[in-house]
């Protein structure tokens, strides 16, 4: 009977107590809100989590193409010695600055071994307009260090392609959600509030394309879903042409170890499309369990767009990143402690007049 009692366990949706039934009450009750429930509402949950499907995922693993006979020719592999990144210049690119660390790279030899991208997104804003967009973002920052508002920080900033693996697939996704709904009312004694608790169920077929996963150790995730999204309806089939002026990052993160990524950026999109569907007015709705199933799902290798600007100050690395086909545009800053102070000692001052003048405004009554 104890183990039976453990896996019939249910959890009272209101404060998360366990609860049991209630044999004078003929409802499941809450022993620590006393909340009451009809039992067939947790029947037919449990119902439907013994037929969910577990989650699924089924990839093509095979991606990119290779390069034709003397493609590589043109294009040199660089090496960083400080921070391990390989990034890829054409044939004129001179021994140039690491664009993740700042240090100098060193030329290591001529790119192989690595897969030829499908499709590449071109820049559409050129190093001036990243460089107005930097400036203007760094202007309007008070208390950023003068430093970074000068004009050789601002050159320092640098084109780069990263590598990207698009993924496409045909989803099927079943959510289970808890939703609320909230009625508070008064009489002249007492403010009530009643909560009511609800289970809602949404399922669905959809097809997701072109979800990107960067395929670059070096360059932060966080930061390229920031600048996200990129179209790719702008996508043209690569060419080594598009790299001429241009940094590209060798991916160093493979197709198989970025799946993984792509699984959860589907999970999160199919949870948002099927959100969107339940359209009463609840007050809260919170997903309590999920199924995921992928199809005929497949990757793609792409190279997009990305204005990047890597700065140490007293210590610190600070990253800036621009989507280079939309603008998008994305950074920290540091404070200047002196900038700081100095506002703080001007308030102080200035309240310190303040009260000076009420005081003798004040006295002279």
């Amino acid at each position: 009977m104890g183990i039976l009692a453990d896996i019939f366990e249910y959890k009272c949706p209101c404060c998360g107590g366990a609860i049991n039934f209630d044999p004078n009450a003929q409802k499941m009750k809450c022993p620590y809100c006393d909340s009451e429930f009809d039992p067939n509402a947790f029947l037919e949950q449990d119902k439907r989590l013994d037929e969910q499907t577990p989650d699924e995922f089924n990839w093509n693993e095979k991606v990119g193409q290779q390069w034709e006979s003397g493609e590589q020719e043109s294009m040199n592999v660089f090496i960083c010695n400080s921070c391990g990144g390989e990034i890829i210049g054409d044939e004129n690119t001179a021994a140039t600055e690491c664009p993740y660390c700042g240090n100098q790279v060193v030329l290591s030899g001529r790119l192989s071994g690595v897969l030829k991208p499908d499709y590449v997104i071109p820049f559409k804003f050129d190093k001036k307009a990243a460089k107005e967009k930097l400036k203007s973002y760094v202007r309007k920052k008070w208390f950023a260090p003068s430093s970074f508002k000068s004009e050789n920080k601002l050159e320092e900033i640098k084109g780069i392609y990263v590598p990207f693996w698009l993924f496409d697939s045909d989803t099927d996704a079943a959510v289970s959600y808890k939703a609320t709904t909230v009625r508070r009312w008064s009489d002249s004694r007492y403010n009530y509030t009643e909560t009511s608790y609800f289970d809602v169920y949404r399922e669905g077929s959809m097809r997701f394309e072109n979800i990107p996963v960067d395929g670059s150790s070096q360059m932060p995730d966080d930061l390229m879903e920031s600048i996200e999204p990129f179209d790719f309806k702008e996508a043209v089939d690569f060419n080594t042409a598009y790299l001429a002026g241009y940094l590209a990052d060798k991916y160093d993160v493979g197709v198989d170890d970025s799946i993984n990524r792509a699984n959860n950026r589907v999970i999160e999109s199919a949870g948002d499309v099927l959100r969107t569907t339940i359209t009463h007015p609840y007050h809260t709705v919170t997903p309590i369990s999920s199924s995921v199933q992928v199809h005929n799902g497949r990757a793609k290798y792409a190279l997009y767009p990305v204005w990047l600007l890597n700065t140490d100050y007293r210590g610190k690395k600070y990253t800036f990143a621009m989507n280079g086909q939309t603008g998008k545009f994305v950074g920290n800053l540091p404070l200047d402690i002196k900038k700081v102070a100095a506002l703080f000692t001007g308030l102080t001052f200035g309240i310190g007049i303040v009260v000076y003048i009420l005081g003798t405004i004040f006295g002279a009554f």
